[in-house]
């Protein structure tokens, strides 16, 4: 069976294979310019008599009412001319459209085979008999002398069993929720952002869904699924027909997802629901607080709901394994972000007038001046959270509505400075592990910011650490303290500079030395001097590659001759995400992918990603590796270096030397099943 694909349009990839076509998105499906390209491949594919077509939704993140309408008339299309439309490499926010929506009734979602058709499990009409109490005991959450006393309680307080239960622990909201759905025979789904189309929401009066605790979700062919913590409220689903103009279907929600769906939809609106429980009950707000007016933003920074809101934001960060909290103001509401394997996420927008008590509180952690608001600070804070004292780098910097801070997760627990947890290939391990042992020259490690090249330089100091040995480091700043080490920290204020904090060093009789970066021509010379001179010294630099490193030291003015007695070693890196072990999944590389990367002689080749679930935010990643690029230097590169090569020579050196790339490493790490193509490519920008 051949395959062949064409470019249909820039938007969309067609591939025909056999009988079937495939047409894939390269741009999200809520755009109507890609709907609109999407529905002149399936015209262009009728008229080829093309009927049996499959929709690869790899690269769509979410849905709209609008593509899911097309999807629908699609199909009618497609059967109408006795084929068919299915639709393959959906995530798990797709394949929750597709059921709260009644879609994976009428379209296919077929698995990573062909074939393999993805069923869905309804409610049993049995199910729908019995009682929240029997279902409950039947599922062995509560016993039924506990079905009896909370039954007991129900009559004399006309609450719901289901709030019931929930409100003595005995079980989870999303446990009675489940059963609910099982009971009504009515979907039951987790809000999250992308589970709903924002363009839905604004059919109906933001006041009146907050008033009738209800959210549009989608409005498909005249129906709109509408998320309700209580479906069987006709007068509710009525009011809402009403006002909308259309028949509705219940979709049963938890009502705080509901509010905080809402709330998240609305602009300086108030706090996220799940941080409303943390905040005292008498909380208010100062209203049109003027951006000048210090005394009341005081005033409010020590207020306890603020306190709750920041430390709640801290944990709330150390929890998901944040590296950095973003605190950013507009001109209708602030933002906090989190980014989490290297992608910023957003997770909560209370009101603008919230930001600069926030602000404050901070301050006053990190022991800052909270009045001057007009200069960059910079400070530390250290928190005790989860049994263990986390470390946060404070920065702010003044915008136009209002100071941004970005704070620096230090969890040095969540930090392994292990050379064997790098994700280094064994011949990259070896090599690294070699240049370690020497006693004497320079190793560079090179890589953009946030490639992870600190870590390497911490783990490669543990390896080394020893009673035996005098190892000294000049950091801007200190991330991580480490045990026997002698760590010093950059102080521009004072003076105190890379290059001077070197030069004292160097009279401190230190066998390793570490510069957390070369940046300039004075230090670039004494960290060679030094390597020079019967010291082992390990920096880094902001390349793109290895050879890179060698055209920026003599672009910075080391001369040529030193350059190449001292470098022993570069190792150029990059961090990619890792498939997520709770969603993964895997499908066979189609031809022109083994053909394009040269796979053709490593046989049948199994490609995995993740469909995106709870654990991963939906993205299909969870974790970071690192991906190297070893270069070791010896007698020929020495040479080379000497004649002040151009880039060209360096890479044709390269080539013939056969050093794995960055690019290639990532491959490698893409068939053993543990990254993707896509997350390689985004890294290394290729």
């Amino acid at each position: 069976m051949s395959a062949t694909a064409e470019s249909v349009d820039t938007n969309i990839v067609r591939t025909k294979t056999g009988v079937l076509t495939t047409l894939r998105p390269t741009q999200p499906l809520t755009e109507d310019a890609v709907l609109k390209d999407l529905h002149q491949s399936i015209e262009q594919a009728l008229e080829a008599g093309e009927h049996q077509i499959i929709i690869d939704l790899v690269g769509v993140p979410l849905l709209n009412s609008a593509a899911l309408e097309e999807f629908l008339n699609f199909q009618d299309q497609l059967i109408r001319a006795g084929g068919w439309l299915k639709m393959s490499h959906a995530n798990a926010i797709v394949r929750e459209i597709f059921r709260i929506t009644d879609l994976d009734k009428y379209i296919s979602i077929v698995g990573e085979d062909a074939g393999n058709e993805v069923k869905r499990e309804d409610a049993t009409p049995s199910a729908k008999r019995k009682r929240l109490g029997d279902l409950l005991v039947e599922a062995g959450l509560v016993t039924k002398s506990q079905v009896n006393e909370a039954l007991e309680q129900q009559k004399k307080t006309g609450k719901r069993l289901g709030s019931i239960v929930i409100a003595k622990g005995w079980v989870s909201d999303q446990d009675v929720m489940q059963l609910l759905s099982e009971q009504l025979n009515v979907p039951y789904v987790r809000l999250r952002s992308r589970i709903y189309d924002p363009d839905a929401i604004k059919l109906l009066d933001r006041d009146i869904a907050r008033r009738l605790k209800v959210l549009p979700l989608f409005k498909v062919r005249g129906v709109m699924f509408l998320a309700t913590a209580n479906p069987q409220a006709m007068p509710t689903l009525d009011e809402v027909e009403e006002r909308v103009g259309c028949s509705v279907r219940p979709i049963l929600a938890g009502r705080e997802d509901i509010l905080r769906a809402l709330n998240e939809q609305a602009p300086g609106a108030e706090y996220a629901a799940d941080l409303l429980s943390m905040v005292d009950e008498d909380f208010e707000v100062v209203d049109s607080a003027m951006p000048d007016d210090y005394a009341a933003i005081d005033e409010m920074a020590g207020a306890s709901p603020v306190i709750n809101l920041v430390n709640s934001m801290i944990q709330r960060a150390v929890n998901d394994h944040a590296s950095d909290i973003h605190i950013e103001a507009f001109r209708t509401h602030s933002r906090i972000r989190y980014r989490i394997d290297g992608l910023l996420y957003e997770f909560q927008a209370p009101k603008v007038e919230l930001h600069a008590p926030m602000v404050s509180r901070l301050k006053v952690m990190a022991n800052l001046d909270i009045a001057e608001r007009r200069l960059p600070q910079d400070g530390r804070i250290q928190v005790f959270t989860q049994g263990r004292s986390v470390d946060l780098r404070f920065s702010s910097l003044p915008g136009l509505h209002g100071e941004k801070v970005v704070l620096r997760v230090l969890d040095k627990d969540q930090s392994v400075f292990d050379l064997d947890s790098l994700g280094m290939s064994a011949s990259n391990l070896e090599t690294f592990n070699k240049l370690l042992k020497l006693n004497n020259g320079l190793i560079l490690v090179t890589g953009p910011t946030g490639s992870g090249k600190t870590t390497t330089l911490y783990s490669a100091l543990n390896f080394l650490n020893s009673i035996e040995k005098n190892i000294v480091t000049i950091e801007d700043p200190v991330e991580y303290q480490m045990d026997i080490i002698n760590q010093n920290e950059v102080r521009n204020d004072i003076g105190l500079s890379f290059a001077r904090l070197l030069k004292h060093v160097l009279r401190q009789d230190p066998d390793i030395i570490m510069v957390g970066e070369i940046r300039e021509r004075e230090t670039a010379e004494i960290a060679v001097q030094a390597a020079l001179t019967g010291h082992l010294v390990l920096s880094t630099l902001h390349t793109n590659d290895s050879i890179g490193a060698v055209t920026r030291m003599i672009d910075m003015g080391v001369e040529p001759y030193l350059l190449s007695s001292a470098l022993i070693g570069v190792v150029a890196q990059r961090l990619v995400r890792t498939i997520c072990p709770s969603c993964r999944t895997e499908s066979i590389a189609p031809p022109n992918i083994i053909e394009h990367y040269g796979w053709q002689d490593r046989g049948r080749v199994r490609l995995s990603r993740g469909r995106g679930c709870h654990s991963c935010y939906d993205s299909g990643y969870k974790g970071r590796m690192g991906i190297h690029e070893t270069l070791e230097t010896d007698a020929e590169l020495q040479n080379l270096i000497m004649s002040n090569p151009g880039r060209d020579d360096l890479s044709n050196f390269m080539e013939k030397r056969g050093v794995v790339s960055l690019f290639q490493d990532g491959m490698e790490r893409v068939i053993e099943g543990r990254t993707t193509i896509e997350e390689v490519s985004r890294s290394i920008s290729i």
